[in-house]
């Protein structure tokens, strides 16, 4: 998997499932891998048929029919916010950075390495065709063509950060 994956993943991984990470079975758990199961959206091994009227658990009213939970394809249906999903990763790292100026900063607020090596192999995944040495130069061109890529595989970037 190359670096530009890793963030691809880092943050679309994040979309519709902010609350906790899911496990490979689809059970969502205590981001710190403590405590209890927050829920599961684990397909049931057996249909178990309804047995009576649906009652929604939180109101006890009765519900027109069971309702299936959305698979993991149709729940994300729009872009993902990549501002808002760095806000909060920004938020949740503790450091001061400045991801919208910075793709060091980016990097780590997703918890990657940002060293030059990093950096310099996220270049060639993105075509730099620049001096690898100059790495201010490089870091420019890092970060405006991560975030336009981002933005073309259905991630939503705000316009000011594409221009």
């Amino acid at each position: 998997m190359g670096i530009f994956d890793k963030i691809k993943d880092a943050i679309f991984g994040h979309h519709d499932k902010a609350a906790a990470p899911a496990s490979p079975t689809g059970t969502t758990i205590n981001p710190t891998g403590t405590g209890p199961v927050i829920a599961s959206t684990a397909p049931s091994a057996t249909p178990v048929a309804p047995t009576g009227p649906a009652v929604n658990t939180t109101s006890g009213t009765p519900t027109a029919a069971p309702s299936q939970a959305p698979s993991a394809t149709t729940a994300s249906s729009g872009p993902v916010d990549v501002a808002a999903m760095l806000d909060k990763a920004v938020a949740t790292n503790g450091q001061k950075l400045d991801w919208r100026h910075s793709i060091v900063d980016l990097m780590k607020a997703l918890g990657m390495e940002a060293s030059l090596s990093e950096r310099k192999e996220l270049a060639q995944e993105l075509h730099y065709t620049g001096d690898a040495n100059d790495s201010g130069k490089m870091n420019v061109f890092l970060h405006k063509a991560l975030l336009q890529k981002l933005s073309e595989n259905g991630g939503k970037v705000p316009a000011e950060l594409l221009d």
